[in-house]
């Protein structure tokens, strides 16, 4: 519904008491934007779900592009589910993929899905509720190849989630070559970016940070996406993330990856 004198679509979150909108991008053919409390949040093309907006979410989508050769169909997890971004890129890029998205906002999640309906074909089960609650269960006996959490939005992250024990759950719900990519929004000190490298690290075989070059120098917020193997990290994935940017873009993994961890 809109609010009286307003054309957006907008939807009461009782969860958090904010107000959740939806509204064309001006600059964006077939785009739409979802802002929550006056804040972006999520990007959405419609006209060319292939095409992503964000820049930490094209850096996730360029880790899912390594998980299975181009075009196989993948099983996927988020956690997290926002505008179903990545849910859209998996289904136009990966045809035939099975999906599941983890969304504690009921009212979200059903405003997401009337106002931006998902592309014919895509097969996506919805799950609402916590998190870690629901990763045990969650579309059960399936093993997924990617599992992506992008839940953390500043240095105040949930604890039950932001710690080793919750990662080693999320690996025993991957395929044995199967990825677990973690967004990290953070401050310029880089305090929770660290500390999530560290439980990862003590979780998974091996971890990578892949970043706008300006985040490992400290220079301003923004985002750090953790990618988790459960086999050595391929040098050669280092070199494609980074041609593939956004640019300028960073990857750090084994002793380039020690500074940061701690």
């Amino acid at each position: 519904m809109a609010d009286a004198g307003n054309l957006r679509p907008t939807r009461f979150l009782r969860a958090t008491g904010q107000h959740a909108s939806i509204e064309p991008d001006a600059f964006t053919t077939g785009g739409y934007v979802m802002s929550i409390g006056g804040a972006e949040q999520s990007h959405v093309n419609l006209a060319h779900p292939e095409e992503i907006f964000y820049e930490y979410l094209r850096r996730i989508g360029h880790v899912v592009d390594l998980s299975a050769p181009e075009g196989q169909p993948i099983t996927a997890l988020h956690l997290g589910a926002g505008a179903l971004t990545l849910a859209r890129y998996i289904q136009a890029t990966r045809p035939g993929s099975v999906q599941y998205a983890v969304e504690l906002e009921r009212e979200l999640l059903d405003f997401v899905l009337q106002q931006l309906p998902l592309p014919d074909g895509t097969d996506l089960h919805t799950v609402i509720g916590d998190a870690r609650a629901a990763l045990a269960d969650v579309g059960a006996g399936l093993q997924f190849d990617v599992v992506i959490l992008d839940i953390f939005s500043g240095p105040e992250a949930p604890e039950h989630i932001a710690c080793t024990e919750f990662y080693q759950e999320a690996r025993a719900r991957l395929a044995p070559e199967g990825i677990l990519i973690v967004n990290v929004g953070d401050e310029p000190a880089l305090t929770l970016v660290r500390s999530q490298t560290a439980a990862m690290r003590r979780a998974m075989t091996d971890v990578a940070a892949c970043a706008e070059s300006g985040m490992f120098a400290g220079r301003h917020p923004g985002n750090v996406i953790l990618a988790g193997t459960q086999t050595k990290w391929p040098a050669a994935w280092t070199a494609e993330l980074s041609a593939r940017g956004p640019h300028p873009a960073s990857v750090l993994a084994g002793v380039d990856l020690d500074v940061l961890a701690g």
